[in-house]
């Protein structure tokens, strides 16, 4: 009897002790995940282990990486199961981008994504203005002679089910890229979407400005009628071969007037562009080696050769963005460095000074 008492007091002790560490575990638990939902716990918990066999696949409510608490999320969109892929040998994939309208920014968002996987790469495959069953026809065929992942940006009930039923009956990925947005959005301001196909592209007012500040820009490009310069909203400076026209030009697309005056050693800047009051000017400059190799490139282009030329002097083309960046200081004109920018990110920090410039008051 006291051997038998003495086990049912172990077996008691053992699984008092098991409640305590269940009990401490579960307070950790909650402590450490206080800031996910349900779902994504759920989705934490069963998460892939070791011994998990490859393509294993499981369903959550967004095929993304845990984060922070998101806004109240609106009426759930359609989900797919988060399938666990096998890594590809191939060094590239096939990405199939339907859009019914021009395409523009479905493009975007996919370059914008697929930017970030640098050892392999997508093989476009663009439909823009898809808009009837034939259309769809077509789109669907290449889909299954080119398997990949396809992106849309679909409004009609009709096509985007089509589309997804077809995705589905080949186990390919398929998503909408406006759907998550457009149902946050209903889900905020408590309406209806409009359901118009290319919406964004209307001839508006500022389409209309847009065209006007293209006009303006080829007008007035590489130093042209500086006489009018003052009814710009910007004016580029910089020695030749540091983007100043390309720049321009993307501004001009984003409806900002721009003008471009190209800076050269020895020659003084006219006093149009001295005196401006009204636009905004911002310098452009380059490395040395860079504004060389770029000049190199053209003259190759051109079958032009110089050697002894100053055009791709070393020296001489220091003392070029020396002259240049001293004439910005001088007039206290901002300046970029667009040696390693692309022009949209030149444009990006042109538009940032301007919209810092407009918020000033007006003196």
């Amino acid at each position: 009897m006291a051997v038998g008492s003495k086990c049912r007091s172990c077996e008691a002790a053992r699984k008092a002790c098991f409640i305590a560490i269940f009990e401490w575990s579960t307070t950790v638990k909650s402590s450490a995940h206080s800031h996910l939902t349900d779902l994504q716990l759920s989705a934490f918990e069963r998460r892939p282990q070791s011994n998990d066999v490859e393509g294993l696949s499981y369903s959550v409510d967004c095929g993304l990486a845990l984060a922070l608490r998101p806004w109240p999320s609106p009426q759930k969109f359609t989900v797919r199961p988060v399938v666990i892929m096998p890594q590809r040998a191939s060094s590239y994939f096939h990405l199939h981008l339907v859009s019914d309208a021009t395409g523009e920014t479905l493009t975007t968002v996919a370059r914008a994504a697929t930017a970030q996987y640098t050892k392999v790469s997508a093989v476009e495959h663009v439909y823009p203005l898809v808009r009837t069953q034939k259309q769809l026809d077509r789109v669907l065929a290449e889909i299954e002679e080119s398997p990949g992942i396809v992106l849309y940006t679909l409004l009609d009930d009709e096509l985007l089910q089509r589309l997804e039923s077809h995705c589905r009956e080949l186990s390919l990925p398929c998503l909408s890229i406006l759907g998550p947005v457009l149902q946050l959005l209903q889900s905020y301001l408590g309406a209806e979407t409009s359901h118009r196909v290319g919406a964004q592209h209307t001839l508006n007012a500022d389409y209309f400005k847009r065209i006007d500040a293209l006009n303006y820009t080829m007008l007035h490009d590489d130093g042209q009628h500086l006489e009018d310069l003052e009814d710009a909203d910007v004016v580029l400076v910089g020695v030749s071969r540091t983007s100043k026209t390309p720049t321009s030009i993307y501004l001009a697309n984003r409806g900002v007037k721009t003008g471009n005056v190209p800076v050269v050693p020895g020659v003084e800047v006219s006093r149009h562009v001295e005196e401006l009051s009204r636009p905004l000017v911002v310098g452009l400059y380059a490395s040395p080696e860079r504004i060389v190799q770029i000049r190199q490139n053209r003259l190759l282009g051109l079958r032009a050769h110089h050697d002894g030329d100053q055009y791709i002097d070393r020296k001489a083309v220091a003392e070029e963005v020396a002259f240049s960046r001293k004439l910005c200081a001088r007039h206290n004109w901002p300046s970029i460095d667009v040696t390693r920018r692309s022009i949209e990110e030149t444009a990006a920090a042109v538009m940032s000074f301007l919209a810092e410039r407009r918020r000033q008051p007006v003196a």
